[in-house]
Parts: C-alpha cells; sequence; structure tokens
C-alpha cells in the first residue's frame, strides 16, 4: 500500500547542505550559461506575454479607445504591475519561500506542513491545491494561446493564410506532445540560445517605437496608470485588468521552477536581460499607438516588426511560444510527481528522461489530456483573442493564493511580525483580488474552462487523499488480527513452524521500529493461506518527506532495524528508504543499496528477492448518497491508478496480495477482512 503519511520534521534525514541549490553557487562562465539556460525554461512564458497583452487592451474585448492619452496609461498600468507582481512580490520575496531550493504551491505546503499549524493549514491546504488545479488549466492553455498568437502573424503578412492559421497551429501542438516522451535533454540547449535572441529581438523593436515617439517614456508616472484606470468607469476598468492580467502570466514558472536553476541565476536573468526587454517593447507597442498607429488585424506586436521582417518573426515567435508551451507542459509533469509523493494524486507511471537532470520526466496520462484539451481549445475559440478571456482566471487565482499563503509562510517561517506580513502580502493580496475579480467577469466568455479543470483537478486530489486516509484507518482498525514483530520471531525460532527458504521483502505503509509492533496485512495474508513463513523477511518502508530531493546523489537514505538474525531460523529485518517528493522510488535499488550501504544481513541478491505488496478491494457499505458517491469516484480512482508495484519499480517478481476493506459511508468502525 502506497504510504499515505508523511514524516514528522525530525523523522526525515537532513539534506546535506553541501547539495543544497548547486547552480546558486556557479560562478563566471558557469553562472552566465545557468542564466542562459533559465531563459528557455523559466521566462518562456512570460517572455511571449507581448504577443498579446497590449493587443487586447485596445482591441480585445471591452477594449480601451487607441487615444494617444490611453497609450500613455496603459503602458504605464502594463509596466506598473509587472514591475510590482514580478520584480517586487516574485524576484524578490517568494523566491526566498524555498523549501531546501524546490518552489511551488506544493513546496509551500510542503514548508507550511512542518510548522504544525494544524487549523491554518486546514485552511491553506484546499486553497494551494485549487490553485495547483488551476495550474493545470494555465498548463492547457498557454500551449494554445502562445503558439496560435504567434501563427497569427501570418494572417498579418496576408489574408491568403488566414484558412490556414487553426489547421498549422493543431499541428504545431500535436507534434509538440508527441515529441514530450523523448525528454527535453536533446533539445534543451537550443532552448536558452533561442530565448536570448528573441528578448534582444523585442528589445530591439521597442527601442525604434520609443525613439520615434519618445513622449512615451512618461508611462514611468504612475499616475498616468491611475488616470487611465479611474477615467474608464467601473466596468471598463474591470475589462482592461483582465487584459493588463495577461503581462504576469507564467510569473509562477520563477518560483516553479526555481529548484532547476537557483534564485540567483533566476533573478540575474530577469534583472539582466528579461525585464529590460519586456519594459522596452511594452513602451515600443504603446509608443506606437500613442503615435496614432493602426494594427493590422489587431496585432500591436507585428505592427512594429517591418514588412520585410514580417516572416522571420513568425517564425522566431512561434519558437518562442513551442518553448514557452514547453515550460508549462514539464511544469505540470512535475506537478503530478510532486503530488503523488505527498499523496494528493494517484498514482500514474512516470519515465525519467534523463540520467542527469532529475526533473526532466515524462506523465503519459497527463500529457495526451493536455494535447486532447489544447487542441479542443484552438478548434472552439479559434482566435488568441478569443482565448485570452479564459487565461486571466488561472493566473489571477493562483497569483491570490501564492500571496494568502506567504503571510502565513512570513509569519511561521521567516517569524515576521504580523504588522509587517500582513501589509506587504496583504497587499499584493488586494490587487491580485482585483484582477481575479476583472477575470471572474470573463468565466461565461472562456473563464469557466480553467475553473472547470481546477475544479476537477481539486475534487480529483482532495477525494484521494480522503479516500486513502479513511483506508489507513480501516488498515489501522485491521492491525489488531495481525501478528506482531516479536509474535513473528518466536513462531519463526519454532521448529514447528513451516519456513520457506526464501527471501521476502513486505512493503509496509508504516514504519516497524519495535518489537510490539504489528506486521502488514500483506504478510500476514501469506502466512494465513500458505501455512509457511519466509525464511528471511525484509520490512521495507518508502517514506516521501518534505524535502524534495534526498541525499546520497538524490537518491534515498536508509534507517534499518534488526529483529533476529540467525544462521537456523533467518531473519527479520526492517528498512526505512527515504525520497523527496520530487523523487520516483525505486524498490530494487533501494535494497541493493540498503544491503551494501546499511549492511542488511539476509543472504543473496537483493534483486532477486520476492516483494510483497499489498492491494486494496474496495466494497462500499450502505451510507448517504453522496458517501456513496464519493467513495465510488475513490475505487474509480485506485482501480484505475498505476498498482503499488509498478509505482515502487517493481514488476514480474512481486507477488500481490488483496486485501478486502469495506468502506463505510463515514470513517468509523467498519469490519475489514483478508
Amino acid at each position: 500500500m502506497l504510504n499515505t503519511r508523511l514524516p514528522a520534521a525530525h523523522e526525515v534525514p537532513p539534506l546535506d547542505p553541501a547539495m543544497d541549490h548547486a547552480p546558486s553557487r556557479a560562478r563566471g562562465r558557469a553562472l552566465a550559461l545557468t542564466c542562459i539556460t533559465a531563459l528557455g525554461v523559466v521566462y518562456g512564458d512570460i517572455g511571449t506575454s507581448p504577443l498579446y497583452t497590449v493587443s487586447e487592451v485596445f482591441y480585445g474585448q471591452g477594449a480601451a479607445a487607441a487615444t494617444p492619452e490611453n497609450a500613455l496609461g496603459a503602458t504605464s498600468l502594463v509596466l506598473w504591475v509587472l514591475t510590482l507582481s514580478v520584480s517586487l512580490k516574485y524576484v524578490l520575496l517568494v523566491l526566498r519561500a524555498d523549501n531546501r531550493g524546490e518552489g511551488g504551491v506544493f513546496a509551500l505546503l510542503a514548508l507550511l506542513r512542518e510548522t504544525r499549524a494544524t487549523r491554518l493549514l486546514a485552511w491553506l491546504t484546499p486553497a494551494l491545491i485549487l490553485a495547483a488545479g488551476l495550474l493545470y488549466g494555465e498548463g492547457v492553455i498557454t500551449p494554445a494561446i502562445s503558439v496560435l498568437s504567434a501563427v497569427e502573424g501570418l494572417r498579418v503578412a496576408t489574408v491568403a493564410f488566414e484558412p490556414y492559421v487553426v489547421p498549422i497551429t493543431v499541428v504545431l501542438l500535436v507534434g509538440l506532445f508527441a515529441i514530450q516522451r523523448h525528454g527535453t535533454a536533446r533539445v534543451g540547449r537550443l532552448f536558452g540560445p533561442l530565448m536570448l535572441v528573441w528578448f534582444a529581438v523585442i528589445g530591439a523593436l521597442g527601442v525604434a517605437q520609443v525613439v520615434a515617439h519618445p513622449a512615451i517614456l512618461a508611462a514611468a508616472n504612475p499616475y498616468h496608470a491611475v488616470h487611465f484606470l479611474v477615467g474608464e468607469g467601473l466596468r471598463p476598468m474591470m475589462a482592461i485588468l483582465g487584459s493588463v492580467l495577461l503581462a504576469v502570466t507564467g510569473c509562477e514558472a520563477l518560483f516553479a521552477d526555481m529548484g532547476h536553476f537557483g534564485r540567483r541565476p533566476i533573478r540575474l536573468a530577469w534583472g539582466g536581460l528579461v525585464y529590460p526587454a519586456l519594459v522596452l517593447n511594452y513602451l515600443g507597442q504603446g509608443a506606437f499607438v500613442h503615435g496614432g498607429g493602426t494594427a493590422s488585424h489587431g496585432h500591436l506586436f507585428y505592427a512594429l516588426v517591418p514588412e520585410w521582417g514580417l516572416y522571420p518573426m513568425v517564425v522566431l515567435a512561434t519558437g518562442a511560444t513551442i518553448v514557452a508551451s514547453q515550460a508549462l507542459i514539464s511544469g505540470a509533469f512535475s506537478l503530478t510527481q510532486q503530488a503523488i509523493s505527498l499523496g494528493l494524486f494517484p498514482r500514474l507511471r512516470i519515465v525519467h528522461t534523463s540520467d542527469s537532470q532529475q526533473g526532466q520526466i515524462y506523465v503519459a496520462t497527463i500529457n495526451w489530456l493536455l494535447m486532447v484539451a489544447a487542441v479542443l481549445l484552438v478548434v472552439t475559440f479559434r482566435t488568441s483573442s478569443n482565448l485570452a478571456a479564459a487565461y486571466g482566471f488561472a493566473v489571477s487565482g493562483v497569483m491570490l493564493v501564492t500571496s494568502l499563503s506567504m503571510i502565513a509562510v512570513a509569519t511561521r517561517v521567516w517569524s515576521w511580525p504580523w504588522w509587517r506580513a500582513v501589509p506587504v502580502f496583504g497587499g499584493f493580496a488586494c490587487m491580485e483580488a482585483l484582477f481575479f475579480a476583472s477575470a471572474s467577469l470573463k468565466i461565461l466568455h472562456g473563464g469557466w474552462i480553467p475553473l472547470q479543470i481546477g475544479a476537477v483537478i481539486y475534487g480529483v486530489m482532495s477525494t484521494w487523499y480522503w479516500g486513502r486516509t479513511i483506508v489507513a484507518r480501516q488498515y489501522s482498525a485491521m492491525a489488531p488480527h495481525c501478528e506482531t514483530v516479536a509474535r513473528l520471531v518466536e513462531l519463526k525460532r519454532n521448529p514447528v513452524v513451516a519456513q520457506i527458504p526464501r527471501s521476502v521483502v513486505v512493503m509496509s505503509s508504516r514504519p516497524i521500529t519495535r518489537m510490539e509492533d504489528r506486521i502488514p496485512p500483506a504478510l500476514h495474508v501469506f502466512w494465513v493461506r500458505l501455512g509457511a513463513l519466509p525464511k528471511h523477511v525484509v520490512f521495507l518502508t518508502v517514506v516521501n518527506g518534505n524535502l524534495p530531493v534526498q541525499p546520497r546523489n538524490g537518491r534515498s537514505v536508509y534507517s534499518t532495524a534488526t529483529f533476529l538474525h540467525d544462521d537456523t531460523f533467518g531473519s527479520v529485518t526492517s528498512v526505512q528508504a527515504f525520497y523527496g517528493y520530487m523523487e520516483s522510488p525505486d524498490v530494487r535499488q533501494a535494497l541493493a543499496r540498503a544491503k551494501v550501504e546499511a549492511g542488511i544481513r539476509v543472504p543473496g541478491n537483493p534483486r532477486r528477492w520476492l516483494v510483497l505488496v499489498g492491494q486494496e478491494n474496495i466494497i462500499i457499505a450502505s451510507g448517504g448518497w453522496f458517501s456513496r458517491l464519493r467513495l465510488s469516484a475513490f475505487r474509480f480512482l485506485l482501480h484505475n491508478s498505476v498498482p503499488a508495484h509498478i509505482y515502487f519499480g517493481l514488476s514480474k517478481d512481486t507477488h500481490v496480495t488483496s486485501e478486502v476493506v469495506h468502506l463505510p459511508s463515514v470513517a468509523g468502525s467498519a469490519a475489514t477482512d483478508a
């Protein structure tokens, strides 16, 4: 059975400081290369936002009039939102809230769990799970809107491409998702240089327009942003805020991908290239409108491009949007792995596509679901402007939950006084609440898509965690029927009890460290059915802790206990293998390394030992309709998840026992048979 219990902080061995945040310690050329690589993974999404943000303000739903005064106000608003939300909040503050070098909503959850603030977690855990669901929604929308907005440049070049924009986008999306199984290692080297060229080009395009219309530099004064919003009235103001929000899409990637590069390279890349290039391009688009220019088909970004460079720009933009899409797709894979390790998501098959990069993984189920959803979005909405309405809801929701969680992190983890934490992160939360309210107005126009995806993911995660908790309670109720370790040792020393000359590994959901502990139900079933015991018994518990990656070269560390070691009667040993929430367990490797490093005194090759893994067969007892419905959903998830022995890296040499678990409508005293 998969371990649903998170260990206490003192139960997990400390992370080796020498391994913590290695990329952040890079210097010179190595640091420069890390910064360039970060461009292709971290900043792909936010870096391609100029393709549609300002266009949406002046040509989207509820568009503002393209006047010089509005151009000044809109540009000022975009620049200040970019500065406050990204530079100040994420780059300066949120990046400090890492969990041993890792970031993301689940890293925040793991960080807060260490504080033991039960009441606080009761409020924040559902919010963080919902934020994770909204990130999946963004992972669907980002490839669709990014690739579609880039291909729409062909429509600007000539109307002859009008009928082919959607088909070309679909082909590119299918190709993008099809190559995911090969991993990003082979093409990863191209991502950084490509985005380096992208930021240099969009910055240069902006400079040309600013030189032609220098009056746009007055947008640095926030007065113009406030005047622009107030002057438009309440309803137009909310529509404008929803459009401006698109400028910060992908800002959560700065935090989520921190573990790959470290805090310092991400900050240097932002301040040294990304932020200046984005500011210059947004100033350039504002200058174009301020000077009286009009955009063909409502694409202000391509209006900045000279006619001779339009086709090359479409190619460059398409490449950049594919990079942006790749970052969100990879992020969805990592999010899934973390959720599984934290016991919040059904087990799925995870393939590691790189021997050297821990974070490069492939989850086929998530990949194909994302592809189908993205293609359906493109075919249904057909233009990036229509899709923009669906985009802001997910972004603002995640940003709002992050700000609220950061209040708890600042007070509980950083020991900030409340009078400092609440104004700082509460101020960000108020601003993001306005964005969330403006995005909510677009629910009927597409905002329901990320909301629906988020609700489905939230339902899956909460139902899975709830069901696993009930199953764990039922196993606890079953424990009194199982023998203790002391009784097992007594039986093995009894010459009358038959023993099979095999070394058997018994997977246990809880650590077995004392003679009074009960043996796992799987071994109890083995003993009852066969009437014999293995000569050598190894209890193995896989513990998923709050660390992203455990030490020992990113693998596992071990804790062992020996209860019996006798040449005649065999042995009984207990092993705990610790894994981080970003790692996939490999039981065979753990056994082999534990025998060498922890000195397990069991004869034979660990890769040939028989492994017993329990598998639940859920039977739902009578109860209310809602409880029966939720339990039925949990049983469906359980039956369609990867079996525990496959998840643990085991195959044909695994013996799977079946425990029949009667689940009542309300957790209580239900009978459990084996």
